[in-house]
């Protein structure tokens, strides 16, 4: 038998808990089926929202600005840096300077969308107005 049929004994603990995560998931979604109770359509009332068994005070569905949404996904890009920032700290002293400047170079790439973002106004909450400048009568610009 060869040494890449078997598989090395370090992925076990990997294997024991990817196991784990299935079945626990398995039993929970089986739990939750013999749980749940089963919902009839019961007509306008039976489907309306409430809180703590009080009506809602105002509609439950009201519009959200695109611009959170914007600001929102920026967010999550530019925090997504952060997930790469980790590991380079582990590894910095084996990788020394190399990996140091390599790390500059991606800190300044983020910058720099950054400041695009911003100077385009994606952080800006503030709906934007189209105000027309007035014209004097006799104004030719």
């Amino acid at each position: 038998m060869s040494s890449c049929a078997r598989m090395p004994s370090q992925y076990y603990p990997l294997l024991i808990a990817f196991a784990i995560a299935l079945i626990l998931g398995a039993v929970i979604l089986w739990l939750n089926h013999l749980a749940a109770k089963s919902v009839s359509t019961g007509g306008k009332v039976k489907a309306t929202t409430y809180e703590s068994g009080l009506p809602l005070l105002d509609a439950s569905r009201k519009r959200v600005s695109v611009l959170f949404f914007l600001v929102a996904i920026d967010f999550v890009i530019f925090d997504v840096e952060a997930a790469f920032l980790y590991p380079w700290a582990l590894v910095l002293r084996e990788g020394a300077w190399p990996l140091f400047w390599a790390v500059i170079v991606f800190i300044g790439l983020i910058l720099v969308g950054f400041a695009y973002v911003w100077r385009k106004g994606g952080l800006d909450l503030t709906p934007r107005r189209n105000v027309m400048p007035q014209l004097v009568p006799g104004d030719m610009r």
